[in-house]
């Protein structure tokens, strides 16, 4: 093996890493930010964890990322450590999946088509068929062209890598070099170092498929160093744990011990059989097929033997990191390492600041028919929690929009973007109905029956538009979000009617100038949610036409006069139609 040789083995490392990467970056942006909700809501089950461990990995193609974004969930407080532990057992299996696509890099045979299941066969076509999709495509027609051109580099790494450890066959100093690596625990430590380095387990036993070729590879060699291998992977955990709370930490701890532990099983019992029976097995070369059975059948066995011993493992983990105060960020910059994950996560906080600000507004609109200090203490409480969300969210989209997003995630960002501003503003209006409600009580003001009456219209109105909004956003329903609008409208009509009632009350000397401060104020505040309200639901229609034009949008449904538009608006006129006026007033 000469200098060339060497440089062939790194060029084709180099390839099949950067195919990985291509391959697992396409599939991830193909499943979307739904990934985290079904994550979430699966994982309360071991068994469902399990196997949706064993298939996002397969997603992604990396268990070292599904671990990171497990320390970025938990770090963020949205998951539980108990509900890692099954996902990260899942997540090994999930990764076997690469070596059985290797192992068919060995097939011999004069047949046609068992040449065509040849991957160095059949991947030109792949590629080509990639690059066409890519530059013809559009949104997930593209992504899925980045995921066939990801697997075309892929191979061609491997094939690079074979080609250039063949000549080691015939070379002395690469058989005593084995030699060494007849020592389990050095098979265990250069699996683990060389893994530790890549950072990825499958590029780990591709090169190990790769010299299997050489036919100097033996069961006894590569056995260990498939279990090493699978430790090495905790490195990129490790790394990612750095600066996360205890909780975070203690899942990067789960997974060494998983694997550590399922390691010293594992290899105790293969040595301790084959010291009995003296397999012949053993010292025989291995293919790569063989190593992607091994592969499999480590992972699985070390799973379902240790899969009962979760909660050990869990309490193994705790004694190791001791607890402490620990501190949950509201979004982890960790998960931008999975983009398409981290959207769906800034979706559910912006969801949960959508309920906050909504909350918030309603207990305020209570307070001005009887005030409550523990509850206006709880409004400036979720005021603070608003400007936090606001400010964790805008700064994380930001920089996620950097990112190489699908076409759908980044209008789900730019949705994002616009809503949160209008959820916080929300929150200062309730903050200013606050104060009316404070001003209301500390100087004994009341209004007459009549003019609560007519409050109570608007008040009505704007708790509907409220529930509707928020409604919409979270199930992005933009048959929900048309209906917003139309009462926007209404409200718009109410406050300009309250007004001119008030004037006329005014220059009849029944209302006082007090009270219609008070008034002008709550009306004020109301109109404006309710503006808010119109913003959130137009971006939530406008997100499915990646278009984020939000006053030419609302101009233009004026305008047009649609008849959708006009019924809802006059449904919602009939529904929220004042008293007649005349009489005692608002005063």
């Amino acid at each position: 093996m000469d200098i060339f040789s060497v440089f062939t083995l790194l060029g084709g490392l180099a390839f099949f890493l950067y195919g990985m990467n291509v391959l697992s970056s396409a599939l991830e942006k193909m499943v979307g930010g739904k990934l985290e909700s079904v994550l979430r809501a699966m994982t309360s089950n071991p068994w469902k964890g399990l196997a949706l461990g064993a298939v996002i990995t397969i997603a992604i193609q990396s268990s070292s990322a599904m671990t990171v974004m497990l320390v970025g969930l938990v770090n963020s407080g949205i998951m539980e450590l108990s509900q890692t532990v099954a996902v990260i057992m899942g997540s090994s299996m999930g990764t076997t999946l690469t070596a059985w696509i290797l192992s068919a890099t060995g097939i011999e045979s004069d047949s046609f088509w068992l040449q065509m299941l040849k991957p160095e066969s059949f991947s030109p076509l792949v590629a080509l068929i990639g690059v066409v999709m890519t530059m013809t495509g559009k949104d997930r027609k593209k992504d899925a062209g980045h995921v066939l051109i990801g697997f075309a580099v892929l191979m061609t790494g491997m094939t690079f890598m074979s080609q250039s450890v063949s000549p080691l066959a015939e070379s002395p100093v690469f058989k005593d070099l084995l030699v060494m690596f007849r020592n389990p625990l050095m098979g265990v430590l250069l699996g683990t170092v060389v893994t530790g380095i890549i950072q990825s387990s499958a590029a780990s036993v591709g090169i190990l498929q790769s010299l299997s070729m050489t036919g100097s590879i033996s069961l006894g060699m590569a056995f260990p160093i498939i279990t090493g291998a699978n430790i090495g992977t905790c490195v990129t955990g490790l790394l990612s744990a750095i600066g996360a709370n205890k909780n975070a930490k203690r899942v990067v701890a789960v997974s060494i011990y998983f694997k550590v532990i399922g390691t010293i099983i594992c290899l105790t019992a293969f040595y301790g059989i084959n010291a009995i029976f003296h397999f012949d097995i053993v010292d025989e070369p291995i293919s790569a097929f063989g190593i992607a059975v091994v592969h499999t059948l480590f992972n699985v066995v070390n799973t379902f033997v240790l899969l009962p011993f979760s909660k050990q493992l869990e309490k193994l983990s705790k004694l190791t990191i001791r607890d402490a105060s620990t501190e949950e960020a509201l979004l982890d910059e960790r998960l931008m390492l999975s983009p398409a994950f981290a959207i769906g996560e800034c979706r559910a906080l912006a969801v949960k600041m959508a309920h906050t600000a909504r909350d918030s507004m309603l207990s305020a609109i209570k307070l001005t028919k009887e005030y409550d200090p523990d509850t206006a203490e709880e409004i400036t409480r979720q005021e603070e929690q608003l400007d936090l969300y606001e400010d964790t969210l805008g700064t994380f989209l930001v920089k996620l929009s950097s990112k190489d997003l699908s076409q759908s995630d980044s209008s789900e960002a730019a949705e994002l973007l616009h809503a949160i501003g209008d959820f916080e503003r929300i929150g200062d209006h309730a903050m200013n109905v606050l104060r009316v409600a404070k001003e209301i009580e500390d100087k004994g003001l009341e209004f007459s029956d009549k003019a609560q009456e007519e409050l109570r219209v608007i008040t009505e109105a704007i708790i509907e538009i409220l529930g509707l909004t928020v409604e919409a956003f979270e199930r992005e329903d933009t048959r929900l979000a048309s209906k917003v609008e139309p009462l926007e409208q209404v409200v718009d009509s109410l406050k300009l009617e309250l007004k001119n009632r008030h004037v006329r009350r005014l220059q009849e000397g029944r209302c006082t100038i007090e009270l219609g401060f008070v008034l002008t104020d709550l009306l004020t505040n109301y109109e404006r949610v309710s503006d808010h309200c119109s913003n959130v639901a137009v971006t939530v229609i406008q997100a499915q036409e990646s278009a984020m034009d939000t006053h030419g949008y609302l101009n233009q449904l004026k305008s047009s006069g649609s008849p959708e538009f006009t019924r809802a608006y006059e449904e919602s006129l009939t529904k929220y139609a004042l008293p007649k006026s005349g009489g005692q007033a608002a005063g």
